[in-house]
């Protein structure tokens, strides 16, 4: 079981890594070496409550495959346990994000203060526009 809080885990058979060539920089190395890390966690498998499934599936957005899979990419070092650790921090720090609730916001009501002091506003705004008409002389 992989912790993510005190109360909260993930198992880990449901945790697949596989690895793959990394793009960019990497010198003679680069076409031979695998050390791109794709690592995959099953959603279904993964042991975590409804909510903080959701919520984890609102965050992964493009991350999260057609079948319920959660897929991170690190190729940003040069070696292959450097990346794996990379990815695996990655998903815990994206699953702690999932597992902190919301607070529910409190709908407030402006104050007397703020509302009186926005209709005077508003009636100064309109002598001053009222007092740019022209009217016309009526003799």
């Amino acid at each position: 079981m992989i912790q993510i809080t005190e109360r909260l885990s993930i198992d880990e058979r449901a945790i697949e890594e596989s690895f793959v060539r990394a793009s960019g920089p990497g010198g003679q190395n680069v076409n031979k070496v695998a050390s791109a890390v794709q690592l995959r966690l099953d959603l279904a498998r993964a042991g975590l409550p409804a909510d903080v499934l959701s919520r984890l599936e609102r965050l992964a957005g493009r991350r999260l495959a057609q079948d319920g899979t959660l897929v991170i990419t690190a190729q940003r070092h040069r070696t292959q346990e450097r990346n794996r650790a990379d990815a695996l921090d990655r998903l815990i720090e994206l699953v702690r994000r999932a597992a902190d609730a919301p607070k529910a916001r409190r709908p407030t009501k402006p104050t007397a203060a703020s509302r009186r002091w926005r209709l005077e506003s508003k009636a100064r705004r309109s002598r001053i526009k009222s007092d740019r008409i022209v009217k016309p002389d009526l003799e």
